[in-house]
């Protein structure tokens, strides 16, 4: 029993929290924002833990579309599921059950919270699948890993302003960027297995991509600071975070395997520094 639920607990990537932290950071940033920067407490746990629960569900999901494609790739062929140590049943059963109890969390807030639950859920469930048909499912990821941020704005406001879609489009560039230094890491692999990657598709120009991508995001979050009047505050967070974006390029121009996986995992810092203007600075008006 024990050896099974270690094997639940990798299945969730329990033990790799970068993916639950990149979800968190965007849906924190509406949060703050929705909320003047005093957000009720139930809100905080709700969207903290679903986000747990939500990025683990998704971990299971992707698990069994890429069941048959994680055993030709060295990186994923001991995944608990394609390496045999847990079945597909339970596997499905893990990603319900965690859907389940994030939709409970949910029922805590307003309809309209409850609405866009549907939707993220659709899209959490449809992005494994992109990557057999779709040139940039990385741009679905975006949405996947970002539709906190309206949820967000729903939950304070009992609607969904523009600034909330505009932070999205910018989480789309933002996960582009970071999810195709991710993607650079199995490009050999997902090229010889069909899978389709944005690394495979912006082919030699990934790295300018990445930084294009980049570049979208920083404007966007520039702008919403300006739209919002945050103070200086915010802006020495947005620096820092450009900062983190120029130390990814130094990673991954060399095109290296491990620096293009450390610049996917330094990601969390560029989130965490962008977060801590956008709270500092609200904190201080």
């Amino acid at each position: 029993m024990k050896q099974k639920i270690l094997q639940y607990a990798y299945l969730m990537r329990l033990h790799k929290p970068i993916g639950t932290l990149l979800l968190l950071w965007p849906t924190l940033w509406a949060l703050f924002l929705a909320s003047d920067g005093h957000p009720p407490l139930l809100y905080l746990f709700v969207f903290s833990f679903g986000t747990l629960l939500m990025r683990s569900a998704g971990c299971a999901v992707n698990d069994f579309a890429d069941r048959d494609f994680d055993k030709h790739v060295k990186r994923t062929e001991q995944r608990p599921l394609t390496s045999g140590k847990i079945s597909t049943k339970e596997t499905l059963l893990v990603a319900a059950f965690l859907a389940l109890i994030s939709f409970l969390l949910v029922l805590q807030l307003n309809r309209l919270t409850v609405q866009l639950s549907f939707a993220a859920l659709a899209i959490a469930i449809i992005y494994p699948f992109t990557k057999r048909f779709f040139a940039m499912p990385q741009a679905v990821l975006g949405i996947a890993f970002g539709f906190g941020i309206p949820m967000a704005y729903a939950a304070v406001l009992s609607e969904v302003p523009w600034q909330a879609w505009l932070m999205l489009l910018g989480n789309i560039a933002w996960a582009i960027a970071y999810d195709t230094a991710y993607a650079m890491v199995d490009r050999d692999d997902d090229i010889l297995i069909g899978i389709k990657t944005s690394a495979i598709t912006f082919g030699s120009y990934e790295v300018l991509a990445i930084m294009l991508n980049y570049a979208i995001f920083f404007l966007i979050m520039g702008f919403l600071a300006w739209s919002y009047a945050l103070n200086a505050w915010f802006w020495l967070g947005w620096a820092g975070a450009v900062a983190c974006a120029i130390y990814h390029y130094t990673l991954v121009r060399t095109r290296d395997r491990m620096k293009c996986f450390a610049a996917f995992n330094h990601n969390n810092w560029l989130g965490a520094v962008l977060f801590a203007g956008v709270a500092v600075a609200l904190a201080t008006r």
